[in-house]
């Protein structure tokens, strides 16, 4: 796959995404392969201790979520097997961490990885990042990553992509200045409609100064399982980040 980032022409027939996001849609697999039976129990009784109530204000919930607290709030959408958001969690324990993710099968992972290595950082949403993005206050994010997401290929699915105008303003909402929203993909395609949607909000500023900002990965970065497949099968992942003004 090149690595030439060509701009992608506006659609008119995209579906408002405001209205889209405001009846809290979220494009996705729910259920894959059967859980093992411990798998299964983690779900059943570690993730209700670890779950993100929504129905409560985060202006209560927040400051008493993390044990001891933290310094800053992180979050990744649509973290899959939780490789990176373990290995942030891990590098960064000062660091609050909430993971989005609707796949119970990726929900089950990170719940191991979380056991394993008694992780007491990361918080979890089995559900809509976009319900998250509306419940947090503002200027409460120090950074928010969204790693290899579904880049709904098809046209006519275009209007299911994660990153929407809608989605900008409500990242830009919740980023501190200064704050960052990372992006990572193989697909040509959605890196350029990305970085479209970016340059085009005036809350945010791509920070790749050379190629090398955006064909590498950035320091420290834990490469996930569909990176490594995707390297292997020749794909060619960019790696984008903008700062909140």
């Amino acid at each position: 796959m090149s690595t030439a980032i060509n701009m992608p022409v506006d659609d008119d027939n995209h579906t408002d995404t405001a209205a889209l996001h405001g009846q809290g849609s979220f494009f996705g697999r729910r259920k894959g392969h059967k859980l093992r039976a411990h798998q299964a129990d983690l779900v059943g009784n570690l993730l209700p201790h670890l779950a993100l109530d929504l129905a409560a204000p985060a202006d209560a919930v927040l400051p008493t979520l993390y044990d001891p607290p933290v310094d800053a709030l992180r979050l990744e959408i649509g973290f899959g097997g939780g490789e990176h958001l373990a290995a942030e969690a891990k590098a960064f324990p000062t660091t609050g961490f909430i993971g989005c993710e609707p796949y119970v099968n990726g929900m089950a992972k990170i719940l191991s990885a979380i056991e394993a290595d008694n992780i007491g950082n990361i918080r979890l949403l089995a559900g809509d990042a976009a319900e998250l993005l509306a419940w947090l206050p503002p200027r409460s994010l120090q950074r928010i990553d969204l790693i290899h997401p579904d880049p709904w290929p098809k046209r006519r699915h275009w209007k299911r992509r994660f990153v929407q105008d809608a989605t900008i303003a409500a990242m830009a909402r919740v980023l501190r200045p200064g704050g960052e929203f990372r992006f990572v993909s193989d697909i040509a395609d959605y890196c350029a409609w990305t970085l479209w949607h970016l340059l085009r909000s005036p809350e945010f500023a791509w920070t790749a100064e050379r190629a090398d900002d955006w064909r590498l990965p950035w320091p420290g970065y834990t490469m996930t399982r569909y990176g490594r497949k995707a390297t292997r099968e020749g794909r060619v992942a960019n790696y984008l980040i903008f700062r909140r003004r």
